[in-house]
């Protein structure tokens, strides 16, 4: 009996890091021809989902952070609530140590109550430094137990430049992190729905309307398609920013570090994200067999079986690139008996201007047993009943 079932085939691919369109000549931590000029210090520009690095300048460079470190903190409070940790009605106290910080604070006083929601609020969107204490400490029980998880979730990650000293960007000796590892962390978070139910808002309030709060991130007001993320500002740090954006199914993150100005890191990141959107984008790629429906079988009780490859994967390219798309398959003219449903019996080779960049298996879409002496007697008995 014949039964056709088509298999999805899930590939998950990188392309090289190179943030022009092919270029083989961009190094690590160089910007690419084409890429936008920026006065940061250090950027970089990444996809979100497939950590793809599109652009960069100096990304490596060890540099104080200011703000921008909340992205970690509040990685781990998302996950917290995804553990069912605690909840977004969660009531916490506010220390003393958290109302100790200085900076970008809401002025808790030592003992107010305040729920989960409302300090995500202000950590987020006023960059609140006393707030963002009081979320750690009700995750490791202390600034400095919060700051440990920091640290050991940034090396999951593969943050491997990066030291936090505090959960809050305040300047700090050693408190260093680089432009790769900011963006690494922010693709995490962002990744994360919830937090952009904050990281989108431009104006909002806490304690029942008393205190306002405007988001330091300007992007999300006048850029379209802003979802965050973080802005940071030290003397030693400069103006940062990690920005993200997206527009047609692609996220960017745009770090930039120790700009001169407010308005200049927020220049640097629209050219960065327009540099992104105007010159990349996601393609689907499906499987192409043409009229190859079936392939011949031998020894088998049907002389040929249905194939089928309905796989289909995205692949982040530069624009210029969709051409040089080329499918080439590659199977036998027949296949032996048996046969199970879902073999893989051949492959589509796809490749961009001549190199590889994934395989999409063929497969039988359904059993063909093998020949034997039952069948032909069985046969054999149909035919002389015909007769």
């Amino acid at each position: 009996m014949k039964r056709v079932f088509c298999f999805l085939l899930c590939i998950c691919l990188f392309v090289l890091p190179v943030s022009a369109a092919g270029d083989s000549e961009h190094k690590k931590g160089e910007t690419a021809p084409g890429a936008p000029e920026v006065k940061a210090k250090s950027c970089i520009l990444m996809e979100v989902h497939t950590g793809q690095i599109l652009c960069e300048n100096n990304s490596d460079e060890r540099l104080a952070p200011a703000s921008i470190t909340k992205v970690m903190a509040l990685l781990l409070v998302m996950e917290a609530l995804e553990r069912g940790d605690f909840t977004l009605e969660t009531i916490i106290t506010a220390s003393e140590h958290a109302c100790s910080m200085g900076g970008s604070q809401i002025w808790l006083e030592p003992g107010e109550k305040m729920s989960v929601h409302e300090l995500l609020k202000a950590a987020v969107i006023a960059s609140a430094n006393d707030a963002t204490v009081a979320l750690g400490e009700q995750i490791a029980g202390s600034e400095e137990g919060f700051v440990a998880l920091m640290n050991a979730r940034a090396k999951e990650l593969g943050m491997n430049n990066t030291t936090f000293v505090n959960c809050t960007g305040l300047d700090a000796d050693g408190h260093l992190t680089t432009a790769h590892d900011i963006a690494i962390m922010s693709a995490q978070l962002i990744k994360h729905e919830l937090i952009k139910q904050y990281s989108t808002v431009w104006m909002d309030t806490i304690r029942n309307g008393e205190s306002e709060l405007t988001n330091t991130n300007k992007l999300v007001r006048f850029y379209e398609g802003c979802t965050g993320l973080k802005t940071g500002t030290t003397s030693k740090a400069g103006y940062c920013l990690s920005a993200t954006a997206k527009r047609n199914g692609m996220e960017l993150v745009a770090v930039v570090m120790n700009g001169a100005s407010s308005n200049d890191r927020f220049e640097d990141a629209k050219k960065l994200l327009n540099y992104g959107f105007a010159n990349y984008g996601f393609t689907t790629i499906k499987a192409d067999l043409g009229k190859k429906t079936n392939l011949k079988v031998k020894g088998g009780v049907s002389d040929s079986i249905k194939i089928n490859s309905d796989g289909e994967f995205n692949i982040l390219l530069p624009k210029t690139a969709k051409g040089e798309i080329k499918q080439n398959i590659s199977m036998p003219e027949s296949v032996a008996a048996p046969i199970k449903k879902g073999d893989v019996i051949g492959e589509v080779v796809i490749t961009v201007d001549g190199e590889q960049i994934g395989v999409i298996n063929i497969k039988a879409g359904e059993d063909v047993e093998r020949l034997n002496i039952t069948h032909t007697f069985l046969w054999l008995l149909k035919a002389l009943f015909y007769l």
